[in-house]
């Protein structure tokens, strides 16, 4: 029944335009689109852009909540202030001599948020030690998070939601391995259930106390509960808890240990494989501050800024975009090592706060207004984050007056093709022909991005919808009617 009252509405809105109609304020389609879904003028802000002509500007200066359309602002800012060339850093520093095949002295593992630091780069760091015939360490295994302040900017943060161990709510730091994730497989059979952990940690295990149901395997998270984390000494147990599908083979991702615990025990892991030993412990750096005489042993660079944000806004990646977020406050691009880090400022008081300055400063030198624009994480995951419509118009709409605009653009899912985007508006005119950064969160369900109209001209659409009635994909109806329009229309 929606659907058929919004193509009634956007045919009655197109031969509108054809007769050459043009308010700013909102079309008879979108409002009624609007009162289908239960869902107040006032909770809705909408603006949409040919060029310098407002089509519809509805509470453009209204400060809501953005949901992940929030990454926008973060990637176009780093897109602009780091460059297309420029790559994240981990790498293996010592002080000490190398003797008969002995590091006589800490191996430094210094973290430059490298997004792609994980346990195959990781292996390929140490097996550079090995290839340089150090085969044991006479020291400790230093691991410095010191590029972002506070170090940990995990700790002590209240969880976001129900589900705090999920994939799309690790917090970053500079050293993060793996996104700190246990890949956890499980497979059932009627009568048993076994589960297996990836990557190896040492002293790590994963048992199940998982009660075998008739249910569709399906809905295998339906029934599940907190996983537990127990500690035996120096023994670590992942215990899951509650309810799994007989006949159910699924893969699932868990953020449960301490980011410490992780990468510590990874690194253990990995060097004993390679037959190499420790020494000593595994202990995180204490100040920040990189010792004047240490020497480069190993390196590894990220992917190039650019490839980074496809996964950011393509898959709506929370902890890539943060993480991306902490890139604007802790480092510069450079050409020869990819980056290297900012110049401390003991005024300001921490690397998010560093973030947010860069991000204002970018969107002044556009001659964007900050007015309502409250930062968090650069990501949308947040309570607190709030932008205008005409705010996120504008930073679209210097998009495409960016060095850079191809970058960005490729980085957007594509109506019915990829990303967030793949299952929306197919058999649409705007399949294929929009590219839109989606976002949603309890309430909140937003756009911002790009339509081609009916002349092949470009239009900046953004929306947002701050209302509980756009639950249940309500208000996305809303919003693809939206799209649906702007296609549809013509000069």
């Amino acid at each position: 029944m929606l659907r058929r009252t919004i193509l009634a509405a956007l045919f009655t809105a197109t031969a509108v335009l054809a007769r050459g109609a043009m308010a700013a304020d909102l079309p008879d389609a979108i409002s009624t689109l609007l009162s289908t879904a239960n869902i107040p003028q006032q909770a809705a802000g909408i603006v949409v852009m040919r060029g310098n002509q407002t089509l519809i500007d509805h509470n453009s200066s209204q400060s809501m909540q953005p949901a992940s359309t929030m990454k926008l602002i973060t990637t176009l800012a780093a897109l602009e202030q780091l460059g297309p060339a420029f790559r994240a850093r981990t790498e293996l520093r010592t002080t000490a001599d190398i003797d008969h095949g002995v590091l006589k002295g800490d191996l430094i593992v210094r973290g430059g948020a490298d997004v792609d630091l994980n346990e195959d780069v990781l292996l390929h760091l140490l097996q550079a030690l090995r290839n340089q015939g150090i085969r044991k360490i006479k020291g400790d295994v230093i691991l410095d998070r010191q590029l972002f302040q506070p170090a940990r900017p995990d700790l002590g943060q209240p969880p976001f939601d129900e589900f705090p161990w999920a994939y799309y709510n690790v917090i970053p730091d500079a050293l993060l391995t793996h996104s700190n994730l246990l890949q956890v497989e499980l497979r059932a059979s009627a009568s048993e259930l076994s589960v297996v952990m990836l990557p190896e940690l040492e002293q790590v295990s994963v048992k199940a106390d998982l009660q075998l149901v008739d249910a569709p395997c399906a809905s295998w998270e339906k029934d599940w509960r907190t996983p537990e984390v127990r500690r035996r000494g120096d023994q670590l147990t992942v215990i899951l808890h509650g309810r799994y599908p007989r006949n159910c083979n699924r893969s699932t991702s868990l953020d449960v240990l301490d980011h410490h615990d992780f990468l510590a025990r990874l690194l253990r892991a990995q060097w004993r494989k390679l037959g190499g030993s420790l020494s000593g412990e595994v202990r995180e750096a204490e100040a920040a501050g990189l010792a004047p005489d240490s020497r480069l042993l190993a390196e590894h660079q990220s992917r190039s800024l650019p490839e980074m944000l496809r996964d950011v806004n393509k898959h709506s990646d929370n902890t890539l975009a943060r993480t991306v977020y902490l890139m604007l406050g802790s480092l510069q691009a450079d050409a020869a090592l990819g980056s290297k880090p900012l110049a401390a400022d003991d005024s300001v008081a921490s690397t998010q706060m560093r973030a947010d300055l860069a991000i204002r400063s970018w969107l002044q030198s556009q001659r964007i207004s900050a007015d309502g624009l409250v930062l968090e994480n650069g990501s949308g995951l947040s309570r607190l984050e709030r932008a205008t419509p005409a705010q996120m118009a504008a930073v679209l709409q210097a998009g495409l007056r960016s060095p850079w605009m191809p970058e960005f653009l490729a980085a957007l899912p594509i109506a019915g093709t990829d990303g967030t985007m793949r299952k929306r508006l197919k058999d649409s005119p705007a399949t294929r022909r929009a590219r839109i950064k989606t976002g949603t969160l309890n309430g909140i369900t937003a756009i911002a991005g790009y339509v081609y109209d009916a002349a092949n001209q470009p239009c900046v659409v953004v929306a947002f919808l701050n209302d509980e009635h756009v639950a249940g994909g309500v208000g996305r109806n809303v919003l693809d009617g939206l799209i649906e329009w702007v296609a549809r229309s013509a000069p």
